[in-house]
């Protein structure tokens, strides 16, 4: 019986408890409606809620599944560097690597991109970037070097740049508008 006690007793603490850390969580009151009908509909057009009739919807058959291509910045700089082939893809890793490249048939001259992500968030310390060039001589001795930063900024400008338009549409397209239903008006 005393084993039982000391269980409740800690079973309630521990309800107590987590009841104050749900209430820190709920967010500042200022950017919330006070009245629950109004938090429900901005909820639900920010995509932080779920409707019921969303599970009958045939269209969402084996779940809403979330891949590198819902990642924007990761679709960004893939479409960026697609002239150069690939040589490493790891998005659990969260790297690019290109193979060397040349614009032209000279291929003593040749660059290489490694693409690191950081955070998911477009933000300009999101990527970081790197530009190897490879420069070999008629001995097919060659020496590699980091690239300057002019590149480096310019691939980072044109990745958040497309980034940001990714996000831009899907953030269109997940906003559903909320129709409020009142009994018996049917």
């Amino acid at each position: 019986m005393k084993n039982f006690k000391i269980i409740c007793l800690l079973l309630s603490f521990s309800i107590f408890f987590s009841g104050c850390q749900l209430a820190k969580m709920g967010g500042d009151a200022k950017e919330n409606p006070y009245d629950p009908k109004l938090r429900v509909k901005k909820n639900l057009e920010e995509g932080k809620g779920f409707r019921l009739m969303d599970f009958g919807d045939g269209n969402n058959r084996g779940g809403n599944f979330e891949f590198a291509s819902s990642n924007e910045l990761w679709r960004a700089s893939l479409d960026i560097i697609d002239f150069i082939p690939l040589a490493s893809v790891n998005y659990s890793g969260g790297i690019i690597i290109t193979d060397w490249y040349s614009s032209n048939d000279d291929s003593t001259d040749l660059i290489k991109i490694s693409i690191r992500f950081l955070t998911n968030e477009i933000r300009s310390d999101a990527l970081d970037i790197k530009v190897f060039t490879k420069q070999c001589d008629i001995n097919n001795k060659c020496k590699i070097t980091e690239k300057s930063q002019n590149l480096v900024t310019e691939l980072k400008k044109e990745i958040l740049k497309k980034a940001t338009i990714y996000e831009k549409n899907n953030h269109q397209k997940k906003i559903k508008p909320y129709v409020l239903s009142v009994p018996g008006d049917g």
